[in-house]
């Protein structure tokens, strides 16, 4: 699908979260220190945004949830954070989508899927 770039990592330990931050937090990774934010009910990893619709986040794969775990997800996603969220979607709706084009193409979307791909195998080469 247009715009969608994951890459599935599985560590050696089980984390959750706020384990996986601690673990991580003093790597410098491509796109930069990772961070730990508030996203809707929950907290998600993160590194600076490209812009407001391309960042490369970290979060439990689908099948771990909020238990600890091995399986992460490495991810392109819209700009994480209570103010992005509602800014995304107040954008989306007002452009009826086509505000949100910058996600699918361009030279931020291509950086930000060359920054999962690197930050997915820099998580491997962490051996953790």
């Amino acid at each position: 699908m247009l715009g969608i770039k994951q890459v599935k990592v599985v560590l050696k330990n089980d984390y959750t979260m706020d384990t996986l931050y601690e673990a991580i937090k003093d790597h410098e990774f491509t796109p930069g220190k990772p961070q730990l934010v508030k996203h809707g009910f929950t907290n998600i990893i993160c590194f600076e945004a490209i812009d407001r619709q391309n960042q490369v986040q970290i979060v439990p794969a689908m099948t771990q949830g909020n238990k600890p775990g091995p399986k992460w997800t490495v991810m392109k996603a819209e700009a994480a954070g209570m103010d992005n969220l509602a800014k995304n979607m107040a954008i989306g709706a007002l452009t009826n989508g086509w505000g949100n084009l910058g996600s699918i193409a361009g030279k931020n979307s291509k950086l930000c899927e060359k920054q999962v791909e690197a930050v997915a195998n820099e998580l491997k080469e962490l051996g953790i």
